[in-house]
């Protein structure tokens, strides 16, 4: 029985699935199982999975459910003390296993533990550091904030806990890793890493990516997390919804999409930035963030026009 389970959802990653599991078969820590729940791929992404010759893989397949139902499938049927998730587009340095262990064995009162991330482009070059945070021991109250965890690769997670807690909301469709940390802060402790661990893939560009679906996916699963909380809580959803709506601002500044214009996405950007302030009028009173951001708007909207600048 290995002591590590890691399960690792997959939907059309053929690009990337082979670096993904390797990340995990070359952890420094050997005791350990892969479970790849394959969410009914309609590319390569089996073949490339056959071609790894290791022990400790194994391969599942079940028609196109989500994330949620892949990941619940992947921990019904692994069987480690330790569970931990990683995403088939994301990858992990060689001692994060080791490290997040040894964080848990030395702090038993704590069921999660996690590290920092850092952010990959489509090549696995380094684009940025993420956020760094230092949150540990009683984290539920800045979790509800926001999601400091980063992306649903990033924990190693007692089995009994997850077990208390229940399985990913199969309801939800996005923000369901941040759903799920949020009920195990509710119950458990954190502890953490403090080293770049986890290398999370974005893309700078992208032909589809639709704002408006994130936007109203996240709604939902900040009302369904809110749904849960005591009353004297409630305040912290506005911050809750600032924070996304913050991300939001960046996440349209940074992304280029095929089907609208810089201009578009500048008066998107500025959209996005007044709901957030408008949750949490604060940022208004951070002179450097807030120059830094309009300017960054005024410079992708001026970017569409280049002739009318001469």
């Amino acid at each position: 029985m290995p002591l590590i389970s890691v399960v690792i959802p997959t939907y059309n990653n053929e690009e990337t699935i082979y670096e993904t599991v390797n990340s995990v078969l070359s952890q420094t820590f050997v005791d350990l199982e892969v479970v790849v729940v394959n969410d009914g791929s309609e590319d390569e992404t089996l073949t490339k999975l056959r071609a790894i010759n290791d022990s400790r893989l194994r391969i599942f397949s079940q028609k196109n459910s989500g994330v949620s139902s892949s990941r619940n499938y992947g921990i019904a049927a692994t069987s480690g003390d330790f569970v931990a998730f990683l995403d088939a587009d994301d990858v992990w340095v060689p001692d994060k296993l080791a490290s997040q262990l040894k964080a848990l064995q030395a702090n038993p009162q704590a069921a999660v533990a996690y590290s920092w991330v850092d952010y990959i482009d489509s090549t696995g070059a380094f684009l940025r550091p993420g956020r760094h945070s230092k949150f540990q021991g009683n984290v539920y109250t800045q979790l509800l904030k926001s999601n400091f965890l980063e992306c649903g690769s990033n924990p190693l997670i007692r089995r009994l806990a997850l077990q208390q807690v229940g399985g990913f909301d199969v309801e939800l469709d996005y923000g369901e890793d941040w759903e799920m940390w949020v009920r195990l802060a509710k119950r458990y402790e954190f502890v953490l890493v403090e080293s770049p661990q986890v290398l999370y893939r974005i893309s700078t560009s992208s032909a589809s990516f639709n704002f408006q679906k994130h936007e109203t996916l996240k709604i939902k699963s900040i009302e369904t997390v809110f749904a849960d909380v005591t009353p004297s809580l409630i305040p912290l959803k506005r911050i809750c919804l600032a924070n996304f709506y913050r991300y939001l601002t960046f996440k349209v500044l940074d992304t280029p999409v095929a089907t609208l214009t810089h201009r578009q996405r500048g008066l998107l950007a500025i959209r996005y930035w007044w709901i957030s302030v408008n949750h949490n009028p604060t940022l208004a009173r951070q002179p450097k963030v807030v120059v830094s951001t309009l300017l960054r708007i005024l410079n992708l909207i001026l970017s569409s026009h280049p002739a009318k600048l001469a």
